[in-house]
């Protein structure tokens, strides 16, 4: 059987691609997941996501997707990457090398664009597939959770699962556009990171936490912010610290003491390296997901220079 065709997206392919993401991943129809899409992957202030698909005549049996995702270093300056998500192959078109083809010509394309490189957090399927392709296994993200109570611990400790995609809604706090107004000066008072983080800016947080089938909620201090979701990890409620942004440790302790009284659930979920993480909190061993990266245009800067939010990785 010959190859199919790989070539850059066009917006007639939409349709097309969703179609196959929702026939070869399993999502749910009833859920929003072309809105999901959209917002995903044409909204992002970064620049929409470059797509290819893998056509087999005028059928569309495969894409591949690369979210934009700016980075920027402790001198301010901006380092563009990629992150990838979103591939799928027809289950009628396996073992033709969809996935391989796609990936390869995705990776040649951006590099020649300047895009300095690529990460991922992939399933246990997947990964192998990205390191037989030169993909680096950066290791495990350390998570750590913030109990409840005995009891909450270990319903936590029966539920190593997945957690589910969707979020529960809740009345606490306030939508992200109810602070739009005071993300500026935040975001001028928040320390400075070493290493690269995320190029968080008004229009980021904007996008990232304003699709509203989300639900995420923001709960307001003096002296910064919490973004967070509520969803669920087998028997647990666990709420997702998404994003801690505050000027000082005190104002991480307060924020950390405002989640506690105003959510009620089993378990406070945050990446170990977060700034201000909320203490005290636990390790929560083989939790975190396992990030992977690939050079482009530039070297892969060494995992350990990589600064993450668990906003920056949870969903996508």
């Amino acid at each position: 059987m010959p190859s199919p065709e790989v070539r850059r997206a066009r917006p007639d392919d939409l349709g097309a691609a969703i179609e196959v993401a929702t026939t070869a991943l399993g999502w749910d129809p009833q859920d929003p997941n072309e809105s999901f899409f959209r917002w995903k992957h044409l909204d992002n202030p970064a620049g929409a996501s470059p797509m290819w698909v893998a056509v087999d005549g005028d059928e569309v049996i495969g894409f591949r997707s690369m979210l934009r995702w700016d980075f920027v270093d402790a001198e301010g300056d901006t380092r563009p990457a990629v992150r990838a998500v979103d591939t799928a192959t027809h289950p009628e078109h396996h073992r033709r090398g969809v996935f391989r083809s796609l990936t390869t010509v995705a990776v040649d394309e951006l590099a020649a664009e300047g895009v300095g490189f690529v990460f991922n957090t992939p399933n246990p399927a997947s990964r192998a597939g990205y390191l037989r392709m030169g993909w680096l296994d950066a290791g495990r993200l350390s998570v750590r959770v913030r109990p409840a109570g005995p009891g909450a611990l270990l319903r936590l400790a029966r539920s190593r699962v997945p957690a589910a995609k969707w979020s529960e809604p809740v009345a606490c706090g306030v939508g992200i556009e109810a602070v739009v107004d005071e993300l500026p000066d935040l975001l001028a008072s928040l320390p400075p990171v070493a290493g690269l983080t995320t190029r968080r800016t008004v229009d980021h947080l904007r996008w990232r936490y304003g699709f509203e089938p989300l639900h995420y909620r923001v709960v307001r201090d003096d002296g910064g912010l919490a973004i967070v979701r509520l969803r669920r990890r087998g028997a647990c409620r666990e709420l997702v610290l998404a994003e801690l942004l505050a000027a000082d440790r005190a104002a991480a302790r307060r924020l950390g003491a405002a989640i506690r009284r105003t959510f009620d659930v089993d378990h406070v979920l945050a990446l170990s390296r977060a700034p201000h993480s909320l203490p005290p909190m636990v390790p929560a061993p083989g939790l975190g997901p396992r990030l992977t990266l690939r050079d482009l245009a530039t070297p892969s800067p060494a995992p350990t220079d990589l600064s993450f939010s668990l906003g920056d990785i949870e969903l996508f």
